[in-house]
């Protein structure tokens, strides 16, 4: 074999043998870790071929307190808002006291908002009977509120004197809100739709 010019062989073999030296102790620190990535490795493929483990959801709760009655985005909104004020109680719905004593619900939250100059937001959720819910329905249709139903919630809302109604009823919750001079966007809706399913 014809030599190449410049090398050195006297050199080359020392550090061939620190290489492989190098190359040995990298192998001796790398073998405790074999089992468990050949391990990883199964697992891996077992995972990607085997049929995914359906997991349970719990079902959401229903809100029952104000904290859980609002979206995180509303939440904020009205805890930041100019001089709010929330007050938690358990007070009959404040806009139709002939609604109420036609149903005769159990309330399980109020949440009531005070904000600057006068303007309030008030949200009581109960629970009804079926007989209380007819009965809430009939007396608000008879008092002038626009009642709509759709997939068996109903909806009826009314507005005077820059005082806007709401009140959503599905199963055995009856969600009642009054908003005087203050409606932030899809208050209404939201309050229900956690009243309702939770979030």
């Amino acid at each position: 074999m014809a030599r190449i010019g410049g090398r050195s062989l006297w050199l080359a073999w020392p550090v061939g043998l620190l290489c492989a030296a190098a190359v040995s102790g990298l192998g001796l620190l790398a073998a405790p870790g074999i089992p468990g990535a050949v391990g990883f490795v199964g697992d891996t493929l077992r995972a990607a071929t085997s049929t995914p483990a359906v997991t349970a959801t719990a079902a959401p709760t229903p809100a029952s307190d104000c904290r859980h009655l609002y979206s995180q985005p509303m939440w904020s909104s009205l805890v930041w808002s100019p001089e709010a004020l929330l007050t938690q109680r358990r007070t009959p719905p404040l806009s139709t006291p002939e609604a109420v004593t036609a149903a005769s619900p159990a309330v399980v939250v109020t949440c009531h908002w005070r904000g600057e100059g006068g303007r309030s937001l008030e949200t009581t959720v109960s629970t009804v009977s079926a007989e209380g819910s007819a009965a809430v329905v009939a007396t608000l249709t008879g008092q002038g509120f626009a009642c709509t139903t759709e997939a068996e919630a109903v909806h009826c809302e009314r507005t005077t004197a820059g005082v806007t109604e709401v009140h959503d009823l599905l199963g055995d919750r009856w969600v009642s809100s009054t908003l005087t001079g203050w409606e932030p966007v899809g208050y209404a809706e939201t309050v229900a739709s956690h009243a309702f399913f939770g979030e």
